[in-house]
Order: C-alpha cells, then structure tokens, then sequence
C-alpha cells in the first residue's frame, strides 16, 4: 500500500516579505517563516527595533534582513516591490486602530485607519502579486486581519469596518489570482497579549468583556499565531485560498 504523505511545512528557497515586523504578531510571523527554512525581509517604519529583531534572529542561524517600509505610502511601496525579486511569501501585520465610540468618530481618525488598514493592505498585496505573476511563480499572500472581520464590538465600529473589508478584497482577490497559483488568505486573531495591547487588558471593563468572550478561558499568545502563519505560508495549505482562518479561542463561535 502507498501511503499518503503530509505536505511539506517547510519554506526552504523562498523569500518572505513581512509587514509591521518590528513586534507583536509581525515579530512571530517573521521567526515562524524564518523558522520554516525561508529568507525573510522584516519591513515596518521603525527600522531601529526591525535591525534589533533581525540582528537576534541572525544570531539564531536565521536568515533575515530589514527594510523601512510604510504601507500608507503607496508609491513608495510600490517603487520597492518593484525594485526587488518577487516575494514567494507575504505576511502583512501592519494595522491602525483609533477606538472609540462611533458618535465621536473624527474624518481624520476614520481615513488615517482605512489608510493603513485597508488601502495600505490593498495596494501592498496587489504589488506583491504583480510581481509574481510577472515572474511567473505562485505564492501565498496573507493578511493579519481580526476575529473583528466577522463580528463587531463596542468603540470598534471604524477597525470592524476596516476588517470586514480586508476579507472582502482579500476573497476576490483569490478568485482572480487562483489560476496564477497565488493564494490569498487572512488570519483572523483573538486579542493577543502584545506592548500595544496592554493598555486594554489594564482596563477591568474591557478585560472582563474579553475574558467572557474567549471560549478557551486565556488571552493569545504570539505564539499561537506563528504555527497559523506557517501553515497558510506553506504547502500545508496549498487547496485553501479565499479564507480566513480563526483563531480566536472560539469568540465567533457564538
């Protein structure tokens, strides 16, 4: 009897952009592919903390290197995707959030998020997959997206929006791209204990919303998002595109 084999979760050979890399969910993303035998281009606007991250990585036996890159400027975005070798690899983790209650939502507050969150998102991916298609090779972009892309929450109206939306381009773009070989997907977390969530977990209010709202009783970790970045990046994956993957300790689930 032949026997099936798993698919490879490795990424030795292929290039990795990712976006918003300097901490957090971005940090994670870059070790886990990094981790996975790829190179890995650590990009965000801060380059201090980016030379920081890819000087412990190298130190690991990794291979990283770092740009300055800010995806609200999309010229400049797309003036350096189309400098360089097409990325097999994306993972974009760069976000905006300005909460609040929605009757005191200012024009300024609402653009400047749609700016990062969803037109920065969409301009950058687009870039990333025209140079594969002009390459010719396929690939797996991601987009960090939120467990707020499928539900709404309290002085979230204006990052729920900007949510709902990446997974709105982010399915038609599979469907366009499908038959270039290039996979389009997002990963949906929970809230995730990072320096920049910390101001909402010292509130007892939000902390308690969020705790009854976590069907596996703990706040994520960066961790948990890794080995999600890892399969949707790899062969593991290969027949899904189009979707959004949840990890979100069953908060949807209701």
């Amino acid at each position: 009897m032949l026997l099936p084999r798993t698919p490879s979760f490795r990424l030795d050979g292929k290039r990795a952009l990712v976006v918003g890399a300097s901490s957090g969910i971005g940090l994670g993303a870059a070790v886990a592919l990094a981790e996975a035998g790829a190179h890995v281009t650590l990009a965000a606007r801060g380059v201090d903390k980016l030379a920081e991250a890819v000087d412990a990585m190298t130190a690991e036996g990794m291979v990283a290197e770092a740009i300055g890159l800010d995806i609200a400027d999309i010229e400049a975005t797309q003036a350096y995707l189309g400098s360089v070798q097409a990325f097999d690899v994306m993972v974009n983790s760069a976000g905006l959030a300005r909460h609040g209650p929605a009757t005191e939502t200012r024009p300024e507050d609402f653009d400047a998020v749609f700016g990062v969150n969803v037109r920065g998102a969409y301009f950058l991916t687009r870039a990333v997959a025209a140079r594969l298609i002009e390459a010719g090779k396929p690939g797996s972009l991601i987009n960090i997206s939120s467990q707020m892309s499928q539900v709404g929450g309290v002085d979230r109206a204006v990052y729920a929006a900007t949510k709902h939306a990446v997974e709105g381009f982010t399915k038609s773009m599979a469907i366009e791209w499908g038959r270039f070989g290039i996979r389009v997907n997002t990963i949906c977390p929970t809230f995730v204990r990072t320096p920049l969530t910390e101001q909402t977990f010292s509130n007892p209010e939000r902390a308690q919303w969020i705790s009854e709202k976590i069907k596996l009783g703990r706040i994520a970790t960066v961790e948990d998002i890794m080995a999600a970045v890892t399969y949707l990046a790899t062969d593991a994956s290969s027949m899904v595109t189009g979707s959004a993957l949840m990890v979100d300790g069953g908060w949807t689930a209701d």
